[in-house]
């Protein structure tokens, strides 16, 4: 049974940095596609950034240039790294997985970013809530 398990959001001031981690078990991190999405009040679920197996990444034109999305195999975990925060990244965090190596849901371009489907994700955290006050 996979299960995803998000950590570390909280509230951080306008220009500050916060990092998100995702613990996986029954599933294994470097092997398929992951990715983080985010959610917040009255809006629809948006991604925020993908890896593939391997190792590439892709990022929504929102957060591109200031959240780095990595992973740890040893600990079969994955991670975002928020900087820059501004106050419109105040949302609930989710990890999410799918079931291939290369990410499926994905249109956009390096230079335009990205955006993300969240029916192709068949795995998700219970997420974990990030605030950004000015």
């Amino acid at each position: 049974q996979v299960q995803l398990v998000e950590s570390g959001g909280g509230s951080v001031q306008s220009g500050g940095s916060q990092r998100l981690s995702c613990a996986a078990s029954g599933y294994t991190v470097s092997s398929y596609c992951m990715g983080w999405f985010r959610q917040a009040p009255g809006k629809d679920r948006e991604g925020v950034g993908t890896i593939d197996s391997d190792g590439t990444t892709t990022y929504a034109d929102s957060v591109m240039g200031r959240f780095t999305i990595s992973r740890d195999n040893a600990k079969n975990s994955l991670y975002l790294q928020m900087n820059q925060l501004k106050p419109e990244d105040t949302a609930m965090y989710y990890c999410a997985a799918q079931d291939a190596q290369l990410c499926g849901g994905v249109s956009g371009t390096r230079e335009g970013g990205y955006d993300y489907n969240p029916a192709d994700f068949h795995y998700w955290g219970q997420g974990t809530q990030v605030t950004v006050s000015s």
